[in-house]
């Protein structure tokens, strides 16, 4: 491994500035906050260590960051994710250190973390908590010159609202994943469609008519749900809220255990944040043929390893797909090793989906370089300004106009003498 970059191999680079420039094309709101970062560079001189996955929308982010003047490093948050002519590009055509090879094993995922590490940064960019938690355990002497960090997924705010509950955080986190033009673009329409995307991809099986299970009904999981019964599939939702199991109700989906929707389902997926969502007991019932896949960050929501003593026999059928041969004749299969479908056997989300978080990214670095002495060693939203600020970008870039409030209207709505 270079003290530079890790890639697979540097002769991908052309295909990956292809891609990169194909993904520009549909991430408006990312250029013009670039085209602004390199006027004010107010990014000068900061250290960004970043935890992404290693795609084309990953890599507009990284142009933007190091416009606005940033020294970035990137390594990849998931095994599979990379994109390898991507990451040869970043090297190649932007300068960028890149440490990620699509399917590397355990031990290389976390030696490209610590080589992310190694510039010593000011700010950490992370999905999934895995660099702020190995930052934490193993490089504390480099915890006093970070300002602070961001956060792009579920799970990763979970963790990391976990540590600072305990009292371990060290600096302070944006949130970015809960920022509402993250939900609404990245999690339900991004998820979404590239879950469904990614099964399609890895097994060519026809969706309508069949019983499709999806573990959850948080943001994630309604956008799976949605998308799901869009290509005509009988969508069943498995819950532990009972706001959102009511919720998803109310949406028109069946809802019951997960150990009753085992028993009929087709295609079963879980986007959750939590593990064993889909257990041993779970697939003892199973039907013979059924398909099990992941959208959730961590490829623990499907427990694996109890399938694979369970099995008699495990084989790759197709490039995503293995088969688990029970002692009983019935064959279950798991898509992407259980890791994240949408990235393992498709593309991830599409840019113009990607644009919105990016752009939180990007928005909520700079927040931090000019407030983060400011902040506590907390979980913070992403400022609502900021938010409403990209959401108003992104209209103006779909050219959608809204209305505006009147003097009157902003009065009525901030009295309280007004009633009937």
């Amino acid at each position: 491994m270079s003290n530079d970059f890790d890639v697979r191999n540097l002769n991908l680079a052309a295909k990956g500035r292809q891609r990169i420039e194909w993904a520009e094309l549909e991430m408006p709101v990312l250029r013009l906050i670039r085209e602004r970062f390199e006027k004010e560079r107010p990014l000068q001189g900061i250290r960004i260590s970043a935890c992404l996955h290693v795609t084309a929308e990953t890599a507009n982010l990284m142009r933007t960051l190091q416009a606005g003047g940033a020294n970035v490093r990137l390594c990849a948050s998931n095994p599979l994710s990379t994109q390898d002519d991507v990451a040869a590009s970043l090297v190649t055509n932007f300068e960028t250190p890149v440490f990620a090879i699509k399917g590397e094993d355990h031990q290389t995922y976390y030696e490209h973390i610590k080589a992310a590490l190694e510039h010593k940064p000011h700010i950490t960019m992370d999905d999934g908590a895995d660099l702020v938690s190995t930052l934490h355990k193993e490089r504390t002497d480099l915890i006093a010159g970070i300002i602070g960090g961001t956060e792009e997924t579920t799970t990763g705010v979970i963790r990391l609202r976990a540590m600072a509950a305990d009292g371990v955080l060290r600096y302070p986190i944006i949130a970015v994943n809960d920022a509402m033009t993250k939900h609404f673009f990245d999690n339900r329409y991004g998820t979404g469609q590239s879950t469904i995307d990614g099964i399609i991809r890895a097994t060519n099986v026809l969706l309508a008519g069949k019983n499709f299970v999806v573990g959850g009904y948080g943001w994630c999981s309604r956008g799976i749900a949605m998308r799901a019964r869009g290509m005509g599939a009988n969508v069943i939702v498995t819950e532990v809220d009972p706001l959102r199991a009511l919720e998803a109700v109310m949406d028109g989906f069946r809802v019951m255990p997960m150990l009753e929707a085992a028993k009929i389902g087709d295609i079963l997926v879980t986007s959750t944040g939590d593990k064993n969502v889909i257990d041993r007991h779970h697939m003892e019932v199973m039907k013979d043929g059924a398909i099990l896949a992941n959208s959730g960050h961590f490829n623990v929501e499907i427990n694996i390893p109890a399938l694979e003593a369970m099995a008699v026999e495990v084989r790759r059928v197709r490039e995503f797909v293995d088969q688990y041969q029970l002692p009983d004749g019935r064959r279950i299969f798991i898509l992407g090793e259980g890791r994240l479908i949408n990235l393992a056997a498709a593309e991830g989300h599409p840019p113009s989906v990607m644009d919105m978080s990016f752009a939180n990214q990007a928005l909520a670095v700079e927040y931090l370089i000019k407030h983060g002495g400011e902040l506590e060693k907390q979980v913070y939203p992403v400022p609502q300004d900021i938010d409403r600020a990209i959401a108003r970008l992104k209209l103006a870039a779909m050219g959608v106009e809204i209305d505006v409030l009147t003097p009157e209207q902003e009065v009525y709505l901030t009295s309280w003498e007004a009633g009937t």
